[in-house]
């Protein structure tokens, strides 16, 4: 396995918000974001709540597990900056007013993932509401500020390339790649009769994606060994919600993979089944590519 840079509780603010490999090759419009895998803890975050407790909410090393997605013509977008302290995948107004110092200056509209304790700012480290990340109020200006500097900047980039394969090809095929943990359904206060599936494909219910897109990449996976299930128990949020509308050629799918298949939860290190996981990826990356390339004939 690849040694991993140790991930500090602070660093030096600004810094790049994101990462982005562009296609090595003949480019594919196929677009895809790791959102969640962000590092770098900015100097500025002032948290109050032990650091190794903070880090469980990253979607650590995704986007290193698909890091073969730019060898078959993909782009790959990858945030620098850590989910709890700003969520790319959550809409700018889905902002708990309790945790600010004011009154935000427009309407806010918070979702169930607001309610949960981690909407574009998060509010708990824990599940069911415990494990408070400040001992203080948020000024309107210092959430305004990390909007400005790493939300808008990812956003911007994800249209930039999502727009520029959709012109040029008149369709665009979006993965949205995160990682799930053991707990998910306890952590979303969801009771189920079955275990967590290895990975859990979203489509907001059939919605964001054309069904064929997203049985394929199922298929894809399920031939590789692995269990999938299908919106259960992530349907997908903001930003495949803003991306996907297969009725005009633009597709948009969610891919969880359990953390269990790769790393260790509490350390966050890599596990001894990481090298194998990602070559399975680099497979499933492949069947995709095939996939567009015969979606665009």
């Amino acid at each position: 396995m690849t040694a991993t840079t140790p991930v500090l509780p602070s660093v030096p603010t600004p810094f790049p918000p994101f990462t982005l490999r562009l296609p090595e090759g003949d480019p594919l419009p196929l677009i895809c974001d790791s959102p969640h895998s962000g590092t770098k803890y900015p100097e500025d975050f002032g948290y109050a709540v032990p650091f190794d407790l903070l880090r469980a909410g990253e979607d650590t090393d995704v986007h290193v597990l698909w890091d073969a997605l730019p060898s078959v013509g993909a782009t790959l977008l990858a945030a620098e900056f850590p989910r709890a302290y700003i969520d790319p995948n959550r809409d700018i107004e889905d902002i708990d007013a309790g945790m600010l110092a004011e009154p935000w200056p427009t309407p806010l509209s918070p979702s169930e993932k607001t309610r949960l304790g981690i909407g574009l700012i998060w509010r708990d480290a824990k599940k069911n509401g415990k494990g408070a990340i400040y001992d203080r109020k948020l000024p309107v200006a210092e959430v305004q500020s990390r909007i400005a500097t790493y939300h808008a900047p990812y956003h911007a980039a994800m249209r930039e390339h999502i727009e520029a394969a959709y012109a040029r090809f008149g369709a665009v095929w979006h993965l949205n790649l995160h990682s799930m943990p053991a707990d998910s359904y306890e952590g979303l206060q969801i009771q189920s009769d079955h275990p967590l599936a290895d990975f859990v494909l979203g489509d907001r219910d059939g919605t964001t994606a054309a069904p064929e897109f997203t049985v394929m990449v199922a298929e894809a996976l399920k031939k590789r060994g692995f269990n999938v299930a299908i919106n259960d128990p992530f349907k997908g949020v903001a930003l495949i919600a803003r991306l996907g509308w297969p009725a005009e050629r633009r597709h948009s799918l969610q891919i969880e993979v359990h953390r269990g298949l790769y790393m260790n939860e509490i350390t966050r290190e890599r596990s001894a089944g990481f090298d194998a996981l990602q070559d399975a990826l680099a497979g499933v990356s492949q069947d995709i590519a095939h996939y567009v390339k015969d979606q665009l004939k």
